[in-house]
């Protein structure tokens, strides 16, 4: 399990006026909650949450943020950006302790495209939820739930149960439903009616 090192200043101040005042200074204000601790009101340099968005995983990895020395595990929840030009303007990390178990979104990979059997046939995939609720510890969390489409044919619906889960990883729905189909395509359609008439 990789965790990502993050070093942030504490906020002495809360409020429009001291969080516009830190942007200015090249920070996001930021909090840490949950856990049932009180919340630790923060702030991190731009240019490092901008590159922590760019990297993939940015939900499900873990991180620790030193403030004053003190180190605070947590998941990233929630990144608001400014309406215009996209750029963060408030963080919000959740606490995690190694034993709670965690209900996050994690999302859906597909893999092996390029050897599927329904779309080398000329079909689609077409993809329902590229995110899954699941229920895991905080050592347990997947970077991504991976579906192997090389042996998959043509008019095959994926449903979540049938999804290998990686071990202490559970599903929090109760009820199967549809993740990914492979569905023939306009364009192959048109070609079959065109077959068919030509004959």
């Amino acid at each position: 399990m990789q965790v990502s090192q993050l070093n942030a200043v504490k906020r002495e101040k809360a409020g429009k006026g001291a969080s516009r005042a830190k942007r200015r200074e090249g920070f996001v204000p930021a909090v840490i909650y949950g856990d049932k601790k009180e919340p630790l009101i923060i702030a991190l340099e731009e240019k490092v949450i901008v590159a922590e968005m760019a990297k993939k995983g940015l939900w499900t990895r873990q991180f620790n943020i030193v403030v004053d020395g003190q180190n605070n595990h947590v998941l990233c929840q929630d990144i608001q950006k400014h309406p215009v030009s996209s750029r963060p303007m408030h963080v919000d990390f959740l606490r995690i302790s190694k034993d709670a178990e965690l209900t996050l979104d994690i999302p859906v990979r597909f893999e092996n495209e390029a050897t599927c059997p329904g779309i080398k046939l000329g079909g689609i995939l077409n993809v329902v939820h590229r995110t899954l609720e699941a229920k895991c510890k905080a050592d347990n969390i997947p970077e991504a739930f991976v579906i192997d489409l090389s042996k998959v044919e043509m008019g095959t619906s994926i449903t979540a149960f049938s999804i290998e889960l990686p071990a202490g990883v559970k599903l929090a729905a109760t009820e199967d439903f549809t993740v990914a189909t492979i569905v023939a395509s306009q364009m192959s359609d048109s070609s079959d009616a065109a077959t068919t008439e030509a004959k």
